[in-house]
Order: structure tokens, then C-alpha cells, then sequence
């Protein structure tokens, strides 16, 4: 009796992951807030679609039929047996209200793909996948005038963003305990534009920075589980450790024919985070959640200058409901979710608090594991009279489970 690897379509699902870098880092960007024009842009927290719906959690979740490279250690709640592949895409629509009146936003992109897999029984597994660490895409301009005599129009655009590939592996040390960590290579491009033209014929200005991003860091995670009669409980934690950006800096700016070019190294700096979360799910129906996260950005240097961050903490919480796991009817076995966020924004640049609602359901397929995950989230952040957005985002994912060992007799 021989064990086989899995069939010609994992072959098809690891040059899939391939390609998906390349979408990340160079297709259409995933935002088209006014927002991403500071720091590095809007940054991704990583949390997999079925986990979206619950407001974001990830810390504290346990979940055998979910990708969750939001926490390393998660991965060894996989079957023994099951090869795993996620892939989610999604839509938004964005209006944003600033002094020159209101202004409407569309866009869509793929977010993530993901690959687990088992690599010794229920002891030890592994993922990898290819996900956003921030995203870049803002065009907007602003009419004024000095003393009403020279009249110009601001023009404000940026695109582009960091895309990180990593590689995950978890260890379950007790049948209580497991931990994990995962290695990021981070790689990427920032721009930012900004032009001044005046109508009465003075000089136009324009300045054009562009940040060039590729590095590696580490993610550690751990969790303890229990299962009792009738429920279980997860708590776990993650943490990441502050390092140097490495990159390129480039900054061009020009009044009108005279142009000055400057390129640096990018003396930048990745925070040091920490999160913990808990999760209680009582007989497969009823689920419940809750994260927090501390990114200490304000520690960390932004091309060479310091106090440009301040620190960006993040609560989230959700709730997942299931009829009857064991019931014969479709809708038995589809959860329901309803989640709630709320974080501050990372620069000094950028007030206020961003404050998310969500919803979503999950489709069954044939196969037993695999599911569709639709969520709807519903978001607002800024300050009024200043800049104020508010958003809409629709997630759609498929996380498909098959077996990546067969048995086949001789």
C-alpha cells in the first residue's frame, strides 16, 4: 500500500499562488481612499474571509476548515489529511465628503491566496500564500486662492502598495498548546504625486516621491485549546518584533523647467506588535470571539524623521450562528455572522477612529469542508468638516478542502 501526493490540480493551485503575487503587486489597487495617501497607505490586517464577517478576529480562532495566517499557530487545527486552498476577491464603494463637496469611489481587486497543508498527522502543519501588507490608490484635487487674487488647484495622487509572500509553519507541542511562526518577504512600490498649478500664470510646482520596499520579518503566534463536552475555548496571542525597513527612497521636485532629484535609503522602521484573542463556540452553533491589537508605530522611524506615527490599537468582535451542524437541511448548516471593529489610524497625519460593521453567511459545496464565504462590511472613518469617508466593501471567498493523501492499493 502506497500513500500518493495529491493530483495534477495542486500543481495547478501552487503556479495559481504564483501568479496571484504578481496580481497583488501589480494589478488595480485594492483602495480608493484619501486615506491611503499617508505613511505606507491602508494597511491589511491579513484576516481570512471567513473570519471578516466577525469584525476581523483571527487571534483566538481555531477552526479546521479555515486559512488563518492572521495567527501562525492556527494552521494545526487542520485535518490530518486535508490539503487547503483559499482565495478571496472583493469590491468597494467609497464616498468621501471634504470642503469641495462630496465625491464617489469604485474598485475591486483580489485580496489573497492561501495554501495549508499537513505535514505529520495532527502534529505539525504548513502554510503559504500571498497577501497584502498595505495598498495605495487616491486621485483627488482642491480649488483655492490667495487673498482672492491668485486662484490654483491642489492635485493629490498616489498609487501602488507592499505585497508580502509568506511561509508558515505550526507545531502542536501539547494536546493543549500549539505555536507557530510565520516569515514574510516583503516587497513593493509606494508613489505619491502632488502638483500646484496657478491660473494667473505664476510658476506650478509638483513634487513625486516614490518608496521601494523589500525586506523579511517574522510573526510569532500560540494558542491554547480545550474541548469539553459540549464546547471549546481558544486563547492565543501573536507578536512581532520592531526591525528596520530596508528599501529605497526617491524624491523629485520640480518648479516648473528646474527639477532636484534626491535618492536615499529608506530609514524606516516596522513596529512592534503584540495582539491577544479569545474564542468560545458552544456545540458547533453558537461562536463568539474578540481580538485586540497593539501596533506601536509610534516608536518607528517614517524616512528618517520621527513622531510622523502614533500607535494603532484595534478591537474586534464577532458572532457566528449555526442551526443544526448535524441537521439535513441546507440552511442547517449555514453560519451566520454579524462582527463590529473599531481602530485609530496609525498617522499623526490622519485623524480620527476607523469604525467597521459586519455581516455574512457561508454556501456549503458538495465537498465536505469546502464553503463559500460572502461577507458585507460596512465602514466610516474621519472627521467631520475635514475629511470624512464612508464605505462599503463586499468580500467574497472560496476555501476549498480535499484530501492531499490517497491510498491506493498495489
Amino acid at each position: 500500500m502506497v500513500h500518493k501526493m495529491g493530483s495534477p490540480k495542486h500543481i495547478f493551485l501552487v503556479c495559481l499562488l504564483l501568479l496571484s503575487g504578481t496580481v497583488l503587486s501589480y494589478g488595480q489597487n485594492n483602495t480608493s481612499s484619501p486615506f491611503s495617501r499617508y505613511g505606507y497607505g491602508d494597511l491589511n490586517d491579513n484576516v481570512p474571509g471567513a473570519y471578516r464577517a466577525l469584525g476581523g478576529v483571527g487571534i483566538g480562532m481555531r477552526n479546521n476548515k479555515v486559512i488563518n495566517p492572521a495567527q501562525p499557530a492556527s494552521y494545526t487545527a487542520c485535518d490530518s489529511l486535508t490539503f487547503m486552498f483559499d482565495i478571496a476577491a472583493s469590491g468597494m464603494w467609497d464616498r468621501y465628503t471634504d470642503a469641495t463637496g462630496k465625491h464617489d469611489k469604485g474598485n475591486g481587486n483580489l485580496e489573497y491566496v492561501t495554501i495549508q497543508v499537513p505535514l505529520w498527522k495532527r502534529w505539525i502543519a504548513a502554510s503559504v500564500g500571498v497577501t497584502p501588507f498595505s495598498s495605495v490608490g487616491y486621485s483627488f484635487s482642491l480649488k483655492d486662492s490667495i487673498n482672492s487674487d491668485y486662484h490654483y488647484t491642489t492635485t493629490y495622487q498616489g498609487t501602488g502598495g507592499i505585497t508580502q509572500v509568506y511561509g508558515g509553519l505550526s507545531f502542536n507541542i501539547l494536546n493543549w498548546f500549539a505555536a507557530g511562526a510565520n516569515l514574510y518577504y516583503m516587497f513593493g512600490t509606494v508613489s505619491n504625486a502632488r502638483a500646484l498649478a496657478f491660473t494667473e500664470g505664476l510658476k506650478s510646482t509638483s513634487q513625486y516621491r516614490t518608496i521601494n520596499v523589500s525586506d523579511v520579518r517574522l510573526r510569532y503566534g500560540a494558542q491554547l485549546f480545550h474541548t469539553f463536552e459540549h464546547s471549546s475555548f481558544t486563547l492565543g496571542a501573536i507578536f512581532e518584533n520592531k526591525s528596520a525597513l530596508n528599501g529605497t527612497s526617491m524624491h523629485i521636485e520640480s518648479v516648473t523647467a528646474d527639477t532636484i532629484t534626491n535618492d536615499s535609503t529608506l530609514n524606516s522602521d516596522l513596529p512592534m506588535i503584540w495582539g491577544v484573542g479569545a474564542s468560545y463556540s458552544y456545540d458547533g452553533r453558537f461562536t463568539v470571539g474578540v481580538d485586540y491589537t497593539v501596533h506601536h508605530w509610534q516608536n518607528a522611524r517614517y524616512l528618517g524623521k520621527d513622531n510622523v506615527y502614533r500607535n494603532r490599537g484595534k478591537l474586534s468582535v464577532g458572532f457566528q450562528y449555526m442551526h443544526n451542524p448535524q441537521g439535513r437541511r441546507y440552511v442547517d448548516h449555514m453560519p451566520w455572522r454579524v462582527g463590529f471593529s473599531i481602530a485609530n489610524t496609525y498617522t499623526t497625519s490622519a485623524q480620527g477612529q476607523d469604525i467597521t460593521a459586519s455581516i455574512g453567511t457561508a454556501f456549503p459545496l458538495h465537498n465536505v469542508g469546502s464553503v463559500i464565504n460572502t461577507t458585507i462590511e460596512y465602514g466610516h472613518r474621519g472627521t467631520k468638516n475635514v475629511l470624512n469617508e464612508h464605505y462599503i466593501r463586499f468580500v467574497l471567498n472560496a476555501s476549498i478542502s480535499e484530501n492531499w493523501f490517497f491510498k491506493r492499493k498495489l
